[in-house]
Formats: C-alpha cells, structure tokens, sequence
C-alpha cells in the first residue's frame, strides 16, 4: 500500500500548487493593477469561496460518496489546471481574475477532500499517518508557487503560475492510473445521501468535537499563509544583508516546513493519539500568535525563527483533526462528512482572511491577535476530546 499512498500524496502535492498560485505573484500584481492588501485577500477568497461552493455541492448531491474517488479527482485537477492557466493568460483586473480564481475554487473541492477519502481508502489503520502526508503535501503545494517564484525571480509572473497547471496536469494522469483503493470503495448506485443523514455525523460527540477543533484551527491557518508575505516584507526590508527577492524564498521555507510538522504530527500520532498532536500544535500556534505582536522591536532572525516555528505548528494539526473525524462518523458518510466540515472550515476562513488583510496597514504585528481567537476556540473543545476515549 505505500507506493498508492506515495501516489496520492505527490499527486495532492501537485494539484494543491494551484491554491496560492496567484499569492505568489502577489508583487508583480499589485504593481500591474495597483492592488491593495485587501484586494489580494479578495483574490484569495475567491479561491475560498470557489472550494465552499463546491465542497457544498459534494456534500449536498452525495457525489463525494457516490463515485470514483481518483475519477473526481483527476478531473478537478484538469479543470483547476486550465482554469488557472486562464487566469495566467487573460486576467486583465481584479474583476476577471477573481473569476478565474473561483473557478480554481471550485476544482479544488475534488481534489482536497476526495484526497483524503483516497489515501483513507488505501489503508485506514494508519489514517493519522497517512493524512498526515497528504496535508503535507497540501501544505508543500500551497508553498511551492513562492519557492518556483524564489528560483525564477527573472520568469514573469504568468510562467510562474502556468509551472502549477502544468503540475496538476500530471496528478490527474498518475491519479487516474492509480484507481480507488480497496476500502470505502464508492458505489456508482448507491443513491443520493440526504443531507439530514449528514447531519448524523454532527450527533457523534467525538467527531463534532473534532470539528469544532478543526473550525477553530482553520480560523488562523489560511489568514496565516495569505498575510505571510506582507508580514516578511518589513522583516527584509528593515535587514540590509536581505534583498527583496527574498520574500518569496522566506514564505516557501515558512510555509513549507508546515510540510515537516504534518508529516512529524503524523508519525507521532500512530503513539500518542491523533487529539494529543493536534491539541499540542493548535497551543504552539495559538502561543505565536499571542507573543509575536511583542517581538516588534526583536532582530529580523529572531522575528524570523518565530514566523518558522508558527508555520511548523500552524498546520500539523490538520491532518489529525480529519483522521479524528474519519474515525468518528459512520463508514458511509466519510466522503460526505470530511467534504461539509471542510466546507465549514473554509467559509470560516473567508471571514478571517477579509478582516486581517483589511486591519494589516493599520495594526502592522497586531494582527496576529485578530487570529488569536480561533485557537482559543478549538482549545477550549480539544480539551474535552482529550479526556474521551478517542484520545487514546
């Protein structure tokens, strides 16, 4: 089973380089269309609300349960790849690039949640590990825009983002080689899943605490990645020995190392439990979150290795709170189920996203505060998880 999981997990790392493409060249548009920080969390939440419509359509028609999770998949991935390669080749504005972008949205809601019910359905014994590879690889696909832009500082700004259709392109081929595993397979005539029926899972106390958790996390992660280069920007600046370029290259590492946390998060958890990893990764973060407004006057290394620390924390805990809710709901609702509390979680995000890129030029560091409240939120029922038997 290892090498169909290693599938999945670079396909998923391919595919989700479409989430932040246009993050990347966040630089270059904001010279070309005199962009605000607000606009590119506007440009981002279009991606975001592109996923919740989707992720509600996936849950709402059954289809997350109904067929091929890898046929899902691999088209997603073909429609995010040339819708993103349209937003590469005509974007003209905000107005026609966030049109674009929602469409990249929309696709990504069969490639996230149908990867995790793939890789779940390869071997299920080992999901904490497993998903913890997969969010990993999500997390390395977020950040590789920013590493392709780093190595290419002289390639334009749509070469850039066309290197990640490329990408998804060969995830669709090598997921639509692969097939579905042989656990949860879907059944092509199962029937529609009432969305009353979805709701069951919600009545499962181990897996609503698990979601609430994940609301809470999700509150800060995307807000996180969508700020972090408008966070490094004073950072090199400030730092002679630092040249501009630099940003992208810091917000790769940054993100990237999320990368490390998930998969460290995952082999942890096959020991200590999935709800012990998470509750430790959503404290750490939620501690960057409460100290960095303090380090204002510190180094830029020091401000540095704090920014380093909250992107390994910030999304280790992803990976257990699905494994969590995989576990927790019946066995035929797992497609459904992850698909509507990502849903949730993403919408969470958009509101996030609009208040911190908005309060960015007028509280500088102090943002990281606005953040603040989503891990407290989770914490508050990670706690109660923790003393339950699915701790253990």
């Amino acid at each position: 089973m290892v090498k169909q999981i290693w599938v999945v997990v670079i396909a998923e790392l391919f595919s989700t380089s479409l989430w932040f493409s246009a993050n990347s060249a966040s630089d270059s548009l904001t010279k070309l269309w005199g962009l605000t920080p607000s606009d590119i969390g506007f440009l981002t939440n279009s991606v975001q609300i592109g996923f919740i419509v989707g992720t509600l359509f996936f849950s709402l028609s059954g289809w997350a349960d109904k067929y091929s999770s890898s046929k899902i998949f691999a088209l997603s991935s073909i429609l995010g790849a040339v819708f993103n390669a349209l937003f590469a080749i005509f974007s003209e504005g905000l107005t026609s690039a966030s049109a674009f972008r929602f469409v990249v949205g929309l696709s990504l809601a069969g490639i996230y949640p149908l990867g995790m019910k793939l890789i779940v359905s390869w071997d299920p014994k080992t999901a904490g590990k497993s998903l913890g590879l997969l969010v990993g690889m999500l997390t390395l696909g977020t950040a590789l825009p920013h590493g392709v832009r780093w190595l290419g500082a002289d390639l334009s700004w749509q070469l850039i983002i066309l290197s990640s259709s490329c990408l998804a392109l060969l995830a669709a081929l090598a997921v639509s080689l692969l097939g579905d595993g042989p656990h949860l397979k879907s059944l092509t005539n199962r029937p529609r899943i009432a969305f009353s029926n979805v709701l069951q899972a919600f009545r499962v106390r181990e897996f609503r605490l698990s979601a609430m958790g994940y609301f809470g996390h999700m509150w800060e992660l995307y807000a996180f990645w969508t700020i972090l280069p408008l966070l490094l920007l004073p950072i090199v600046s400030s730092d002679d020995l630092l040249p501009a370029s630099y940003v992208s290259g810091l917000a790769f590492v940054i993100i990237g190392v999320g990368a490390l946390g998930c998969i460290l998060g995952g082999v942890a958890s096959q020991r200590l439990g999935s709800a012990r990893v998470a509750w430790t990764a959503l404290l750490t973060s939620g501690l960057i979150c409460f100290i960095y407004p303090f380090l204002e006057q510190a180094s830029p290394f020091f401000k540095l290795i704090s920014l380093l620390v909250w992107g390994f924390a910030v999304v280790a805990d992803s990976p257990q709170f699905s494994a969590m809710s995989a576990k927790a709901c019946p066995p035929e609702l797992v497609g459904t189920a992850l698909t509507i509390q990502n849903s949730i979680g993403f919408l969470i995000t958009v509101l996030s996203i609009s208040i911190v890129t908005f309060a960015l030029p007028y509280v500088g560091d102090k943002v990281a505060w606005i953040l603040l409240p989503g891990p407290i939120f989770g914490l508050s029922f990670m706690r109660t998880l923790l003393s339950s038997k699915s701790a253990q």
